[in-house]
């Protein structure tokens, strides 16, 4: 025995050499739940604060003179379960930055556990190779999340699934359909069909029509190059029926419009569009007001810059992510939300 050692007790020796194992309340052991927001839409963090009776806990994110992030966290977060909304949209890399020296802040100050409240991830589209030389950008971003200092992430309609499958830590994949759904009931619409533009979004379009006992119709695209699609083919039957063109965003809106187009050429007798996230790129805007879509639908995952435009209706997802927000916090199921 080394001098001057402590020695313990023979019966304290050996409970100490007895593997240790973890209380069966370690789901519980986070002081309380903190909610953070960047400047990427704080509307939409205060309404999942108001869902959830928790106030924002005090965050500063700035810049420095030669426009570097700077953020500091103005609250003891020791032990807390923390949860940083910021969709990475426009300008996408700026609040990609906000979000992971954020979380690098509470990873420094010891927060219990970090999770990532990601309405919109950006880069989503680069989710493989499509050509030589080019990046799985996607993948990139679920690695900076992970090693900045994200436990876990709870994101809403990703553009494709496999994106879940990039990150090494446990991801909640919402979708906001639930939403879209008891909209479009209360207005009545009558003989529908559910429209995908195009075939990677068969399967969310089939679900949606299974809960509206509507139709499901399909359009062959083809993408010639970025943001320019051209239509080939309707594949179904849209004579006499009200349309719903169901999609996860629209960004320039030639593909949306373009569709409207062609299916009220074959009969359509109305088209709605349904699409989550509001991209909203160049001249979309005015390209969706001119449009033969009657309501485009979006919600406020990202800020919507269509002040003044009749057609466009955003409906918020804050409860979605506050419920979700509040079943993580206490070890509650998430899937339910959607059965």
């Amino acid at each position: 025995m080394r001098r001057g050692a402590a020695r313990l007790p023979e019966a304290t020796a050996r409970k100490s050499a007895q593997p240790r194992t973890a209380p069966a309340s370690v789901g519980r052991l986070y002081r309380s739940m903190k909610l953070f927001t960047g400047n990427a839409n704080r509307p939409l963090a205060e309404r999942i604060s108001y869902y959830l009776q928790v106030s924002l806990s005090g965050v500063q994110v700035g810049r420095f003179a030669d426009g570097e992030i700077s953020v500091r966290i103005e609250e003891n977060v020791r032990g807390c379960d923390c949860y940083v909304i910021q969709p990475t949209c426009r300008p996408v890399n700026e609040n990609t930055m906000e979000l992971l020296i954020m979380m690098d802040a509470l990873r420094r100050a010891s927060a219990g556990r970090i999770t990532a409240v990601i309405p919109y991830f950006g880069y989503a589209r680069a989710d493989r190779k499509t050509e030589p030389r080019v990046p799985i950008s996607s993948k990139l971003m679920a690695n900076l999340i992970t090693v900045a200092g994200a436990n876990r992430v709870i994101t809403v309609d990703l553009h494709a699934g496999q994106i879940q499958g990039f990150f090494d830590i446990p991801l909640d994949h919402l979708f906001a359909a639930p939403v879209f759904l008891d909209y479009l009931r209360g207005k009545r619409l009558g003989d529908l069909a559910v429209v995908s533009p195009d075939v990677g979004g068969v399967e969310r379009a089939r679900a949606f029509a299974k809960r509206l006992n509507a139709s499901l119709v399909i359009i062959d695209k083809r993408r010639p190059r970025p943001n320019e699609a051209s239509v080939y083919n309707v594949i179904g039957d849209v004579g006499s029926k009200t349309c719903v063109i169901l999609d996860d965003m629209i960004d320039t809106g030639g593909t949306l419009v373009k569709v409207a187009t062609e299916i009220r050429k074959q009969g359509a007798v109305q088209v709605f569009a349904a699409c989550v996230h509001g991209v909203l790129s160049g001249p979309a805007v005015d390209l969706v007001a001119k449009s033969d879509i009657s309501e485009i639908i979006l919600t406020d995952s990202i800020p919507i810059r269509a002040e003044g435009i009749a057609k466009i209706k955003i409906l918020s997802i804050a409860a979605l992510l506050g419920e979700a927000i509040r079943r993580n916090h206490h070890g509650e199921s998430i899937s339910e939300l959607f059965i």
